[in-house]
């Protein structure tokens, strides 16, 4: 399979650092970065079965560059099968956070988003969440259950950085508001652009972690190319 960057890729990747840097810099403005708290949220229904041996991996790969950096706590919350959906303890510990991952199995079910969303404000609520990220594939719930949700992450000042993986227009439409509501981002998760996300990623990750110190330190391309839309 042809892994190179589509023009369409290229474009997705470009929005959605257009977005990052606005969402960055207003939370460097407001103090809210660098708390170093992420909360990871991942659809595992069965749509994404066939590919998340791979999610996995890109994950578990930003997990490890971000454990480098130090003081950075990370919580993986997934949902799928009926009505399931489970969050894991804190981690600091990068190595341990991505065995956890690789232990989830993919089960049929309806998604789940608005409990996460839910779930993140409970958390920032006990102790501030810097972002939240997630990967998902498609939709199946109301605009109206997501979005005052969304709205409330977004006053929390919450950003919610939305990947999708496909291509399913509904889907892209709701998770851009998503990101809009919350000031965080809208990328796309696919074969096309896996080491592109991969370096941008972990360069989010790193980031929370140490803010634009931990950046500068680094010289890969994610790095880089994020420290050119912060500056």
């Amino acid at each position: 399979m042809d892994k190179r960057p589509t023009a369409q890729n290229a474009t997705d990747l470009d929005d959605f650092l257009a977005d990052l840097k606005t969402s960055l810099v207003s939370g460097t403005k407001t103090g809210t970065v660098g708390r170093g708290r992420l909360i990871f949220g991942l659809d595992a229904t069965a749509s994404r079965e066939e590919t998340w041996d791979h999610a996995c991996h890109l994950q578990a790969e930003m997990f490890r560059e971000a454990g480098k950096v130090g003081g950075l706590e990370m919580q993986l919350v997934y949902y799928r099968g009926a009505g399931e959906c489970r969050s894991s303890r804190w981690m600091s510990d990068s190595g341990e956070l991505a065995k956890a991952m690789t232990k989830i199995m993919c089960h049929a079910g309806h998604t789940q988003l608005q409990k996460i969303l839910a779930h993140t404000q409970k958390e920032t609520g006990l102790l501030k969440v810097s972002a939240l990220v997630f990967v998902g594939d498609a939709l199946e719930e109301s605009e109206d259950e997501l979005i005052p949700a969304a709205r409330e992450l977004g006053r929390l000042n919450v950003p919610a950085f939305m990947f999708q993986e496909g291509g399913e227009h509904d889907v892209r439409r709701v998770f851009r508001e998503i990101a809009r509501i919350t000031h965080g981002a809208y990328g796309r998760f696919d074969p096309g652009a896996a080491r592109q996300l991969a370096e941008l990623l972990k360069a989010v990750a790193v980031f929370a972690a140490g803010g634009i110190a931990a950046l500068e330190a680094r010289n890969d391309a994610g790095a880089v190319k994020l420290l050119g839309q912060l500056k």
